[in-house]
């Protein structure tokens, strides 16, 4: 199998996918942030200086995923129908699970758009919370399902 974001020359290029039918599509994504207990505490109590850590980070998680062709050079940009961020504290990471789920209508799928909000959900938790915890790890970020399109489904 090819990568298909290379011409036969071997020089990077945006995938034609004009030629694609045009069907539902949708991409989970996953990730964790893990941090001291102290940190986690700090968070689940909305306690953090810089506000409510959780709701920042979906909302950016959810502005990551609009923006995804802006910041991964050969992305589409996609009518995107549906972003939906989920936080979860876990305290036996402790952390913060994340779960992106991003649906659309085209000719493309939306797996990058739901890393990137994950990503970008993970991202923002740092740095709410970097003042008092700057050994927290970001891990785990990985497509657990995408559906639609000429490859049909996959499910982690």
């Amino acid at each position: 199998m090819a990568l298909t974001h290379f011409d036969t020359k071997g020089d990077a290029h945006m995938v034609d996918v004009s030629d694609k039918a045009v069907t539902a599509r949708v991409a989970v994504a996953e990730g964790h942030i893990t941090m001291a207990p102290e940190t986690f505490e700090i968070i689940s109590q909305g306690k953090a200086k810089k506000g409510d850590v959780l709701s920042v980070a979906r909302l950016a998680g959810i502005m990551g995923a609009k923006k995804t062709p802006d910041l991964i050079p050969l992305c589409h940009p996609l009518a995107i129908s549906k972003v939906a961020v989920d936080l979860t504290l876990d305290p036996d990471l402790p952390g913060v699970r994340v779960e992106a789920t991003v649906k659309t209508t085209g000719q493309t799928g939306v797996e990058m758009e739901a890393l990137t909000a994950v990503s970008v959900a993970c991202l923002t938790v740092y740095d709410m919370a970097k003042a008092v915890d700057k050994e927290m790890q970001i891990g785990g970020t990985r497509v657990v399902l995408k559906d639609g399109g000429k490859s049909g489904r996959y499910e982690a």
